[in-house]
């Protein structure tokens, strides 16, 4: 989305030589219609899953949220696959878009360092809004995609939520700037024409004395080839991805994202984030002195052998992660509204859920209650694996996998409404 500065002084700088003939208006606003429709997607379903923390309840990724904590509702239980669905689209959606990114900032480079930097009061504030843009758009691609493996040390959560909010606050003074600009541009040639057109036929637009390269070379690739080579990109990144949020056969495909493939065997055969050695479980800690605690209006411990002695329910539920990946299980436990009530807890009230790895959460008086909302024991028939949470762990239905908790060891119903 770029502005037709009819008349102006050439570019000058270290990317003035840049001459391609497909450079121009109509390219750059092409990448900019993508990114138009992308990137709102992308600050909803961040919001969206940020939202399924439910920060107000204090144990979030982000709790000192401020002013930006624009949450009035409690997260939803229904339907069970929401979150699923939101954040692997938050996820691909993220991935897909680099290479358009990408091809958008080489369709704009020259203009980004042109000489002199600005050229009225106006014009500075435009270029001031592109800071937040350029430096906001990279900083949230390189951020999500260290995080994938977990290979950001910083804190993610924090950096990524006000990363994205500033990144917005530019993005909406640039469209609103140029959004005029990116329609007529659209408008000055047929995307059905630029297709059928091969390298020989590839001319520049005319001169705009902004995208435009003053004194075009022959061309090296059409703009059907750059759209191709854009959007072939763009599909392959989908297909080695969304396999990690889709299953099935597609999993097998889903080449980034390799953190989670450490599995299990038999009916435990399914991908683990964390493994029991590596957050110091031992089979001692879960042995056969391992007791539940719940307290409420009173203290009860329970062995795993009196928990399976409870009326069980089985449910077909998924575990997503913020990482994108997710995977759907068949689950076997003791209902956490059953759990309530041994506690002497009648209403509908939050509750701490804390594990033997020190992690707790607060689960909202809607997930506590809910239907499928359980203490897992059994997984596809068979005992839980020491890795994927025995003796015992949370599983509530659209909650992201971070309250899905394992290894737990006690549940708190009287915190406060």
């Amino acid at each position: 989305m770029a502005r037709a500065t009819a008349g102006g002084p050439p570019d000058r700088g270290p990317f003035s030589r840049w001459k391609s003939p497909a450079r121009g208006p109509w390219l750059t606003s092409v990448f900019g219609l993508v990114l138009l429709v992308g990137i709102p997607i992308e600050f909803v379903t961040g919001l969206l899953s940020y939202a399924a923390y439910d920060p107000r309840l204090g144990s979030g990724p982000n709790p000192d949220h401020g002013l930006f904590g624009l949450y009035l509702f409690n997260w939803v239980t229904s339907p069970p696959w929401l979150y699923r669905v939101i954040e692997g689209t938050h996820v691909t959606l993220g991935l897909v878009l680099v290479p358009v990114v990408l091809a958008k900032l080489w369709s704009v480079m020259p203009k980004l360092f042109a000489w002199p930097p600005w050229r009225s009061v106006a014009h500075f504030l435009e270029r001031l809004s592109l800071v937040l843009v350029v430096g906001g758009v990279v900083f949230e691609m390189v951020t999500g995609m260290l995080y994938i493996d977990y290979a950001n040390r910083t804190n993610f959560y924090s950096g990524h939520f006000y990363g994205a909010w500033a990144f917005m606050a530019g993005f909406v003074v640039h469209v609103s700037v140029k959004f005029a600009d990116m329609v007529r541009a659209l408008r000055s040639r047929r995307l059905r024409t630029e297709l059928r057109t091969g390298l020989a036929g590839t001319r520049p637009e005319p001169s705009d004395g902004s995208l435009v390269a003053p004194a075009p070379a022959p061309p090296t690739i059409s703009r059907r080839g750059i759209l191709a080579l854009v959007g072939g990109t763009s599909l392959a990144v989908f297909v080695l991805t969304a396999g990690q949020s889709i299953g099935g056969a597609m999993r097998s495909l889903a080449l980034f994202g390799t953190h989670y493939r450490s599995s299990g065997t038999g009916p435990n055969d399914f991908p683990v984030n964390y493994t029991a050695a590596s957050v110091g479980i031992t089979p001692a800690a879960t042995g056969t002195s391992w007791r539940l605690v719940l307290v409420g209006a009173r203290r009860v411990s329970l062995s795993r052998e009196q928990l399976l002695a409870l009326p069980l329910v089985t449910a077909d539920l998924p575990i997503a992660c913020t990482e994108g990946w997710s995977t759907q299980q068949r689950w076997t436990g003791a209902p956490l509204a059953e759990l309530a009530r041994l506690a002497g807890i009648k209403d509908v009230r939050p509750a701490r859920i804390s594990a033997l790895d020190s992690h707790s959460v607060v689960l909202s008086g809607t997930q506590v209650w809910a239907r499928g909302s359980m203490l897992a024991l059994r997984v596809n028939g068979a005992d839980l694996s020491l890795d994927h949470g025995f003796p015992a762990r949370v599983i509530v239905p659209s909650a992201p996998g971070a309250h899905n908790l394992k290894w737990m060891s006690e549940i708190v119903f009287s915190e406060p409404t």
